[in-house]
């Protein structure tokens, strides 16, 4: 029999079986979708940051900042002064220094403009007839350049977005050099094509900017145009040669464009990285039911392919012609899945500026994308249907064609024995890791994780049967014969039972994990805020940025308060690297901040002294006493004393710096205000000191104040957050998994015509097969759902011991989740039965004699 013979049997056979092929279509679908999807949105994001990095440093041939490898502000103004005289004799045409901070600004409602993650910057605006690129200050009509403290221009996008325009009154925060929030008129709205659609850039008069952005001794950077005749190159060569090599950084325009656009990459690579991990879960998934759907149709077409064996098609004939249906299904839902996928990618993208501040741009579809999704979904049905396929070469004409079709469920022992064996090494991998075992305790339990799943997919069929038959037992009693039978056909096949089921264990193990991890992130939180918080309120940043400088005595001076502690950023030099720590400003600590002092001493900070945490302390071998030498910006040493060792907490890390050693570490253009603790006076109660300060605070737009409880609840709810977006990415898993059991009762469905058929011929009415099917789909789902979330449980403990070093507290079991995830199955179940089961209740009993 001729290969074009079997390929003509295979499609008509597709064609015959539309619904069969709908379904694994369906499946294929949604798991290319998510890879096409998330090539098409990464490349779409790369393009359009591209194109803006692309406007980034216009007209600039060099560009002098302060090095990446110190702790700099700027460029001293020595080195503008030098540069300026030598203009000539370096080949420089144009020079202009600029300036940058993070700005906060009041929208037309009066409330801070959230950019979404996008940069709020503040700069100097340069007048077009000495700018490096005319282009880059180009005000659009009806503006003119700002004069003075109190007025702007800022984008257009941003302006338009906010309901901002020339002529608006609104406030400015400048990063942490503002003494007050300012007053400011919207003078001009600046033309900035390309600019992401939450970015905000307000420009100020260059003197306004010098005051507001530096102390006057130094510059942001200083942005240089390269005479005719000279070469980008030429000039950072020769500007690089008079200039301190290891305080400043000398690029030309494109490496500063590149270096902004390696930093995306980066990031992007990776946030790729992620979406294609969770699409390669859904594949995973999407296996088993292609598999378990192959597997269902060769055992459904037994008499088929023997006749095709009888009348001279060889094994390979059959195998091949298999696999080609398998080729044809794949095809066919990448191809969807890639339509899907370029859907997902804009809906991903408007989703993304809703919230964040991405650059316009159309979508990119890339020849990688189209080529992915074709061969993802061509090489997984295939590799799924492979087993299928050499099963239906096995085919014996004579034995086909008398049996049943009836897959065989024997032969269990070998396979459950190695499940067994791979168990028990993966158990002794995961305990080993989360208790400190191995080379690397979290690579350790991936590995046992790894095994431990694999030993489920070995020792699923063998579990099915007595979890199934007892739960059936317990579930089906009320229901009589019914649950009876329901049960017997959920262990009949125990290999497709557990295939079935596998889909949602692998979605829901996975869940648990991450829940497991995100409770006990949460409970870290809660413990490092109760015991290490005495304070009445924490006043921080409502976008995490620091805080304004004159937040500091705002607080300080509301009437009412007692203890006031600021806590300030320290960015310093030790043994010839670069560390962060923290600095406490204020009086009080001890009573607003709990900390554990291991040696006796005091936990008030001296000004001139320096508290560590335990481990630091050990890791730097420093003690109680110790004098310690920190470098400054432009290398001045610092000597600070060792003035207490306290037990490491969550709150701080890795130190706390006094006031005076403080400010001679750290230039005033540099000193930034994290969050500041605060309590009343004597006499004075929570709730009315929480009024003046919330008063206080009214004008800062950004700045919260908030008791222990609601800063927990800050914590929590940003834990929740990422929570859920992992969780909606899982969605697609579970979507899968759900298909899965649709796809697998709709066909047993069809393999069980004739016996429906009978059991309607002798007195079984059609609400009864329905309760049958759903019950039976119930016990499948649930034997996922418990098996997912009992390895998941344990997994996701040891993954959490493992974390115990960054400071993870003990693994706290979400019990809220799990059993919501458990009776979520059971409805799951039930849904996913609805359509199978009113199918087969149509079953007459004249179909059954038909197929007699």
């Amino acid at each position: 029999m001729g290969g074009s013979v079997m390929r003509r049997v295979s499609l008509r056979n597709l064609a015959a079986h539309k619904l069969r092929l709908v379904l694994t279509v369906f499946s294929i679908m949604l798991g290319t979708s998510f890879v096409a999807g998330s090539m098409v949105f990464t490349a779409s994001i790369s393009n359009a940051f591209g194109n803006l990095f692309d406007n980034v440093a216009p007209g600039v041939s060099a560009e002098v900042t302060a090095s990446s490898d110190t702790v700099g502000a700027g460029v001293d103004n020595s080195v503008v002064d030098e540069l300026s005289s030598r203009k000539s004799e370096l080949g420089i045409d144009k020079l202009v220094t600029d300036y940058g901070a993070t700005v906060t600004v009041a929208g037309g409602n009066g409330k801070a403009i959230s950019t979404g993650g996008a940069p709020s910057i503040g700069s100097a605006f340069i007048p077009p007839d000495r700018a490096l690129s005319p282009e880059s200050t180009k005000i659009e009509a009806g503006g003119r350049a700002p004069h003075g403290r109190g007025e702007i221009a800022i984008n257009s996008s941003a302006a338009e977005k906010n309901g901002l325009k020339v002529g608006s009154k609104t406030k400015v925060i400048v990063g942490q050099g503002s003494t007050e929030p300012m007053d400011v008129t919207v003078v001009a709205l600046l033309d900035q094509p390309g600019s992401s659609s939450g970015f905000v850039n307000v420009q100020f008069d260059e003197k306004v900017a010098r005051e507001l952005m530096t102390d006057g001794t130094y510059v942001g950077m200083v942005d240089m145009r390269a005479a005719p005749g000279v070469s980008p190159e030429q000039l950072r060569d020769r500007v690089a040669a008079i200039v301190d090599p290891e305080r400043y950084d000398v690029r030309t325009g494109d490496q500063v464009r590149d270096d902004a656009k390696g930093q995306f990459t980066d990031f992007l690579n990776i946030f790729q990285g992620i979406l294609l991990a969770f699409a390669a879960i859904g594949l995973v998934v999407g296996t088993f039911i292609i598999y378990n759907t192959f597997s269902m149709i060769v055992a459904q077409r037994n008499k088929e392919l023997a006749l095709l064996r009888a009348v001279g098609a060889s094994r390979r004939q059959i195998s091949r012609s298999v696999l080609f249906e398998a080729f044809v299904v794949g095809i066919v839902g990448g191809a969807i899945g890639l339509v899907i996928g370029i859907g997902l990618a804009a809906l991903l993208k408007l989703l993304a500026n809703s919230g964040t501040g991405l650059p316009e741009g159309p979508l990119t579809v890339t020849p990688a994308a189209v080529l992915a999704a074709l061969f993802v979904g061509i090489v997984v049905t295939m590799v799924s249907a492979w087993v299928p396929a050499a099963r239906a070469a096995r085919v014996a004409p004579v034995e086909a064609m008398r049996a049943s079709a009836a897959e065989d469920s024997t032969n269990l022992g070998r396979r459950t024995l190695v499940g067994v064996g791979v168990a028990l090494v993966a158990l002794g991998l995961i305990v080993g890791g989360a208790t400190g075992v191995g080379v690397g305790p979290a690579v350790t339990v991936g590995v046992g994780a790894g095994l431990a799943i694999i030993a489920a997919v070995l020792g699923g069929p063998a579990l099915s049967r007595p979890f199934v038959g007892g739960l059936g037992r317990v579930l089906g009693a009320p229901f009589g014969k019914v649950g009876g039978l329901a049960r017997t056909n959920a262990v009949r096949n125990p290999r497709r039972t557990a295939a079935t089921a596998f889909a949602l264990t692998l979605g829901l193990l996975l869940v648990t994990i991450i829940g497991i991890l995100g409770a006990s992130f949460k409970g870290t939180a809660d413990e490092a805020v109760d015991t290490g918080i005495g304070a009445d309120f924490i006043i921080s940043d409502t976008n995490q940025q620091p805080l304004p400088t004159s937040i500091v005595d705002a607080i300080t001076g509301t009437d009412g308060v007692g203890s006031v502690v600021a806590f300030g950023l320290v960015q310093a030099k030790y043994d010839g690297k670069f560390m962060t720590g923290q600095a406490a400003i204020g009086t009080g600590l001890g009573d607003l901040m709990h900390l554990q002092m291991l040696d006796g001493a005091s936990p008030e900070v001296p000004a001139d002294g320096l508290l560590v945490t335990e481990k630091f302390a050990k890791d730097k071998n420093w003690r109680r006493g110790d004098t310690v030498t920190f470098s400054t910006l432009g290398g001045k040493e610092v000597q600070v004393k060792v003035a207490g060792i306290f037990k490491d907490t969550q709150l701080i890390q890795p130190w706390i710096m006094g006031a005076d050693a403080y400010r001679a570490l750290v230039p005033q253009s540099l000193r930034m205000t994290t969050f500041i603790l605060a309590g009343p006076a004597p006499g004075v109660t929570p709730d009315a000191l929480r009024e003046r300060l919330d008063a206080t605070t009214a004008d800062f737009l950004t700045v919260q104040v908030q008791d222990p409880e609601e800063f927990k609840g800050t914590i929590s709810t940003a834990i929740d957050q990422m929570l859920a977006v992992l969780y909606a990415m899982l969605g697609l898993a579970l979507v899968i998994a759900i298909l899965g059991i649709v796809n697998t009762l709709a066909l047993s469905v069809v393999e069980r015509r004739r016996e429906i058929g009978t059991l309607r011929a002798i007195g079984m009415v059609r609400a009864q097969v329905r309760r049958s099917i759903y019950l039976e789909s119930v016990l499948i789902a649930v034997f996922g759902a418990v098996l997912g979330v009992v390895l998941g449980s344990g997994i996701g403990w040891a993954f959490t011991k493992t974390l115990a070093k960054w400071g993870l507290g003990d693994p706290v079991l979400p019990w809220s989740l799990i059993g919501g995830t458990v009776l979520a199955a059971g409805v799951v179940g039930i849904l996913a039965a609805l359509w199978p089961a009113v199918r087969a209740a149509r079953t007459t009993p004249l179909e059954a004699i038909a197929d007699l």
